[in-house]
């Protein structure tokens, strides 16, 4: 990127001493000034892609806190600077922030920059509009009905309703209001008094952590979240959350709601949504699929079965475009298989914006179904990238995506003396612990786990001073400190993937 004050980045000296009153809507003779000043923040973020794509740039340029906030003028002046130098503060942030899009950026669950979805998000800042009714945002709101009914029928659906919600944790919260509203629906005017007993829920302990948030939120309290064993592979066992629920019954609590995760965070691991579901069915419980993560699967033939098989018996299923599918953040969504139960659940029918009597079909308002009302558009952004790949290029992203990580995983498999693979992966999280050369004739120990832990946030920082690849790591129960190597980047090849291991020998291998 073009270094702080190049010419590439001035605006003419006429214009860069304006303030933001010589610009529209300030000025109504503005559009000139208005028009360069855009034209070159346009160029910015045109200079930042190519950058984000250009594996001979750094992924990051590390500062600590202390020393990035003397490198930043981050004050908050009384009063409004020029242009310029508004002009520069974007060429800074730019300067200084993490190219998620970066090719050897492995990090994240949502990794990458999708050019298309990109654009959607560039007019969906300029379009500026609440998706809360569709006075307001008649042609998202459509948007929005036609992209999520699609998802449904992808999901096995027929029917049912949907909402794009802030983030799947939000998304996990609206299933759990939803499922608490439709076996309790007294419990939205008369509270917790129209429930005789002690409300339960029941996750595996490799869940996402907001669904134990929703326990806590919700009132049921975080020790009526059971957490049910998981296997080696980090697999709910269905045996262990039937005791559990008999064991809970057996005290006079009441088993409501089953959350079943498809693609946990760490590990990447699918519940068995079957015998899920068949116990949900035999004791009458409302089984949720946290599939944020691994939802992008379903857009796969290969790879679909067995994973999400039996996910179409869920009663509602969150999936997070903005994961795997590679969708700007944030996109989430959340879907139902029986209609109307968002708007009962959540509808306050506020006079100001709901009314009934409007001269279009009020059912397209959908701002009485969240209890957030006012709604940040997702749609555009998923639906322009949809229309770009169609559902086939969906396909073929998932199918790399997953034969890229195969390949990382036999790559490590042929370096056993250099890298200790946690568990063979399910999807694109691949676990694996780095050894450096003097652990490399000790036997695999749990002592050996313990200095391998110890050794491997010291080999992230050394990374993250390099700038040259993040990978993030985690402990994981009785495991200590792993890397967890994501691959759910477009941008992704081969030589990235051998670049990955060649640079973590080359930093690591001394430890």
């Amino acid at each position: 990127m073009a270094t702080m004050g190049s010419p590439s980045h001035q605006l003419r000296k006429d214009v860069g001493h304006l303030k933001y009153t010589d610009l529209l809507p300030y000025n109504k003779d503005g559009y000139a000034a208005t028009r360069e000043f855009l034209l070159k923040v346009t160029e910015l973020l045109v200079e930042f892609v190519k950058d984000t794509h250009d594996r001979n740039k750094k992924i990051l340029d590390f500062h600590h806190p202390a020393e990035m906030l003397r490198l930043l003028d981050l004050d908050v002046p009384d009063r409004g600077l020029p242009l310029q130098q508004l002009l520069d503060d974007c060429s800074k942030t730019l300067q200084y922030q993490v190219k998620t899009g970066h090719p050897r950026f492995f990090n994240q669950l949502s990794c990458g920059l999708d050019l298309i979805s990109m654009t959607g998000e560039w007019l969906t800042a300029t379009a500026n509009t609440n998706m809360f009714t569709y006075e307001i945002a008649p042609v998202f709101i459509l948007m929005e009905h036609v992209v999520l009914e699609k998802m449904r029928d992808i999901i096995g659906f027929r029917g049912g309703d949907s909402i794009l919600a802030p983030g799947g944790s939000i998304s996990n919260l609206y299933a759990f209001l939803a499922a608490r509203h439709k076996l309790f629906p007294g419990y939205k005017e008369k509270g917790i008094h129209s429930i005789a007993g002690q409300l339960v829920m029941f996750t595996s302990d490799q869940c996402h952590y907001s669904v134990k948030s929703c326990a806590a939120v919700c009132g049921l309290g975080t020790d009526n979240c059971v957490e049910v064993p998981s296997d080696e592979r980090g697999r709910m066992i269905p045996e262990q959350l039937e005791k559990l629920i008999l064991e809970r019954k057996a005290r006079g609590h009441v088993p409501f709601f089953v959350n079943a995760t498809a693609g946990t965070t760490v590990l990447g691991a699918f519940d068995p949504l079957e015998p899920i579901a068949d116990i949900c069915h035999k004791y009458r419980l409302w089984l949720h699929v946290d599939a944020a993560w691994g939802g992008g699967l379903l857009l796969s033939k290969k790879h679909r079965h067995p994973r999400l098989t039996g996910i179409e018996r869920a009663d509602s299923v969150t999936w997070n475009p903005h994961k795997l599918m590679g969708t700007l953040l944030q996109c989430s969504t959340v879907h139902f298989k029986e209609d109307g139960l968002l708007i009962s659940c959540n509808q306050m029918s506020a006079e100001y914006l709901f009314m009934q009597d409007k001269l279009y079909d009020v059912r397209y308002d959908t701002g009485d179904k969240v209890i957030q009302c006012g709604r940040h558009n997702d749609i555009f952004k998923l639906w322009l990238q949809w229309r770009a790949k169609g559902t086939e290029g969906f396909e073929k992203h998932m199918d790399r995506l997953m034969e890229l990580a195969a390949y990382m995983t036999r790559k490590i498999k042929s370096m056993p003396d250099k890298y200790h693979l946690i568990v063979e992966p399910e999807m694109v999280n691949v676990s694996f612990w780095y050894v450096p050369s003097r652990l490399r004739g000790m036997a695999h120990t749990a002592e050996r786990e313990k200095i391998l832990g110890e050794i491997t946030p010291v080999l992230k920082g050394r990374m993250m001073q390099a700038g040259t690849l993040m990978v993030g790591y985690q402990p994981l129960d009785e495991r200590p400190n792993f890397f967890r190597n994501i691959i759910s980047s477009a941008a992704v090849t081969e030589v990235d993937v051998d670049f990955l291991l060649a640079e973590l020998e080359r930093l690591g291998h001394d430890l």
